[in-house]
């Protein structure tokens, strides 16, 4: 059985979300053809799929309503970095691509340096570079 994860999000425009995640550095995945307006990208060095659907067919294939991700949040997803320098630039990206920093780049606890952002659906995303060299023993 084939190990992978796929993540599989609503989008109210799809165009604009492709934008988007073109923009901060996701590769389309040139193989997937879509029937339905959906969109398909590769995300990182373990090909993780990221998959943006139209409301109206997320709902059809979930099975209840699609959520108000501006109103809760149901998942954050992390994206690991190889640098500080790497979060920061991803924080920018994001900014230009039409999303929204919520959360400016930062040290956290000593070791940890990140940034949150959102998509334009409100989808939560951050960024961190971990410096293994720092993170406390005990």
């Amino acid at each position: 059985m084939s190990r992978e994860i796929w993540l599989n999000l609503p989008v109210r425009e799809p165009e604009r979300s492709k934008a988007f995640y073109t923009g901060i550095g996701f590769r389309l995945n040139e193989q997937y053809v879509s029937q339905d307006g959906s969109v398909s990208f590769i995300v990182g060095d373990n090909q993780v799929v990221l998959m943006l659907f139209p409301e109206s067919t997320f709902s059809g294939f979930s099975g209840n309503a699609v959520a108000d991700s501006w109103q809760g949040t149901e998942v954050l997803f992390s994206l690991g970095a190889n640098s500080r320098e790497e979060v920061d630039e991803l924080a920018s990206k994001a900014e230009r691509a039409g999303g929204t920093v919520y959360g400016k780049p930062g040290e956290k606890g000593g070791w940890m340096y990140g940034c949150g952002f959102t998509d334009p659906d409100g989808h939560r995303w951050n960024a961190l570079y971990m410096d293994m060299s720092k993170i406390p023993q005990g």
